[in-house]
């Protein structure tokens, strides 16, 4: 199905069932998965405000993530990354991008999953090994091959995310086809 993309700001899809419109939606998967890229144009596409969980947690603390990693470690970044999500979800239903262990937590697994619409973006190693290999600020892929940790990854956190509300492949094909299939299977879903 073949469509123009709406303008900016625009709910394109006002067929959409208040139980969508009234809450967050939390895009959830591994690194390189695609979150923030997809989330700020399904955001862009809904009309609704488009929210970094990553750049959240480093304006909130005041320095980096991986400087967060390396000064305090990753049990400590995890709280706060916890804390943020939290904050982010009692306002303003939005689209939030979250970091790929974000889901992971157990209890930031259970409040996204009972206060907003959470999408796995799923896509395959060949894909993330690709799109991780643009930027070097990931601490989990520091000093380590990037097809290795993703694999790792994979084995561990899937089985995870496949928790999410909704499943939708987040392909090598440009990013508007994994938003259109978001918006398609938003128009579908069911609360």
């Amino acid at each position: 199905m073949s469509r123009n993309p709406k303008t900016p700001g625009t709910n394109p899809d006002g067929a959409l069932p208040a139980s969508i419109r009234d809450r967050s939606i939390v895009l959830v998967g591994l690194m390189g998965s695609g979150k923030s890229t997809i989330g700020r144009r399904l955001a862009q596409r809904l009309g609704m405000a488009f929210a970094d969980a990553d750049d959240e947690i480093e304006r909130a603390a005041g320095m980096t993530i991986s400087d967060m990693f390396s000064k305090f470690g990753e049990g400590h970044f995890r709280d706060g990354e916890r804390r943020v999500i939290a904050r982010l979800l009692a306002g303003r239903p939005h689209v939030l991008a979250t970091g790929g262990g974000a889901f992971i937590n157990d209890e930031t697994r259970a409040l996204i999953l009972q206060d907003s619409l959470s999408i796995w973006l799923d896509a395959d190693i060949p894909t993330l090994v690709e799109r991780v290999a643009r930027r070097s600020h990931r601490p989990l892929l520091k000093d380590r091959d990037a097809g290795e940790v993703l694999h790792e990854l994979a084995a561990v956190r899937n089985p995870i995310y496949a928790e999410a509300h909704i499943r939708v492949s987040s392909a090598s094909s440009p990013h508007e086809h994994t938003v259109r299939a978001i918006l398609e299977e938003l128009s579908q879903w069911k609360a």
